[in-house]
């Protein structure tokens, strides 16, 4: 199959694929027929952006695009996993965790780069630093960014395994735990980091933007085999989400807040303050660093079968093709 997917991918730069017409466009989805199955997040504004906007739809037909929300990274690959999408979107981390434990995933755009976690305590909390979260209690989702976020942040505070009480909640769920007392700190996620600051004077008491591994458009090995001009069509969306915001960020900001039914405030830090998208979609070899120094933590802590195995995750999960030819040739058109 990969050998089948490479080819595949190869054409697309050279030309059009079967079925592609010569406008890059791949005509209308067969009659009674989903062409592909995506997520939107709120913590992806591009996603957000392409779901209003409506481009997948104008170009592949009504009815064509099915919609799926991720509340989180672990979510989205459990919907990757059982082909409930096609494409979905991911921190780094959890991506490169996802293929280590066999998910056939690969890395096809890099949709920004956040700083959308950091380890947060209520107004009125007495803990400054890490180093006091020994022995603590701590919410945060296993297997999204803002728990490994939570994990290279207590390695550095010199807490071992073990030294802290996490506590495994979905992320809407450790902000209320939070903001309720049950817990005592949360690794939290924007925009609800970002609602918790404002709304509930929370305080961001570690933040490090070297933690945070990007932003990561994941696709399924065999949607990509089966149908790699629908992805090629989607990573397009993608570029045209990110000049669109570029072009229009108060309107992104709107997008996100009516999305995510959060004050436009809230939306506007999230975006506009904790996010950068204008960044090269291409995934590669910064994104590669970041991950390899996870590689020792992911290994030490259980969360893969061998060291072996992450290491050849990480070699095989990036696909730069379609970011490629994506780059630099997606205007935003004008705003709806």
């Amino acid at each position: 199959m990969l050998v089948a997917l490479v080819a595949v991918l190869a054409a697309l730069l050279s030309g059009c694929v079967s079925g592609e017409n010569t406008d890059g466009s791949v005509g209308a989805p067969p009659p009674g027929g989903t062409t592909v199955k995506l997520d939107y997040a709120y913590y992806n504004p591009l996603s957000l952006v392409i779901k209003e906007q409506g481009w997948l739809e104008q170009e592949f037909g009504p009815g064509s695009v099915q919609w799926v929300l991720s509340q989180g990274s672990n979510k989205a690959n459990e919907n990757l996993r059982a082909r409930v999408i096609d494409i979905g979107s991911t921190a780094g981390t959890p991506a490169l965790l996802a293929r280590a434990n066999g998910s056939p995933i690969k890395a096809i755009d890099v949709y920004s780069r956040p700083e959308w976690s950091a380890i947060v305590v209520r107004a009125n909390s007495p803990i400054t630093q890490p180093a006091q979260l020994r022995g603590l209690r701590v919410a945060a989702t296993q297997g999204t960014d803002p728990y490994f976020f939570l994990q290279q942040t207590l390695a550095g505070a010199g807490i071992p395994a073990g030294g802290t009480e996490i506590v495994n909640l979905q992320h809407a769920d450790g902000r209320q735990a939070l903001e309720r007392g049950d817990v005592d700190a949360w690794a939290g996620l924007d925009p609800l980091m970002a609602q918790s600051e404002l709304q509930a004077g929370s305080k961001l008491i570690y933040r490090n933007l070297d933690f945070q591994s990007y932003g990561l458009l994941n696709a399924d090995e065999r949607f990509l085999a089966e149908k790699p001009q629908v992805a090629a069509s989607v990573v397009r969306a993608y570029e045209r989400a990110r000049a669109w915001i570029r072009e229009n960020p108060q309107a992104a900001v709107t997008t996100l807040a009516r999305a995510a039914n959060i004050p436009p405030q809230v939306a506007s830090r999230q975006l506009l303050e904790r996010t950068q998208i204008d960044i090269d979609p291409v995934p590669g070899d910064p994104q590669r660093a970041v991950l390899g120094r996870l590689v020792p933590l992911l290994v030490s802590g259980g969360q893969v079968r061998s060291e072996a195995e992450v290491r050849t995750a990480l070699d095989t999960l990036f696909e730069p093709t379609l970011a490629t030819q994506a780059r630099g040739t997606t205007s935003a058109g004008t705003p709806s």
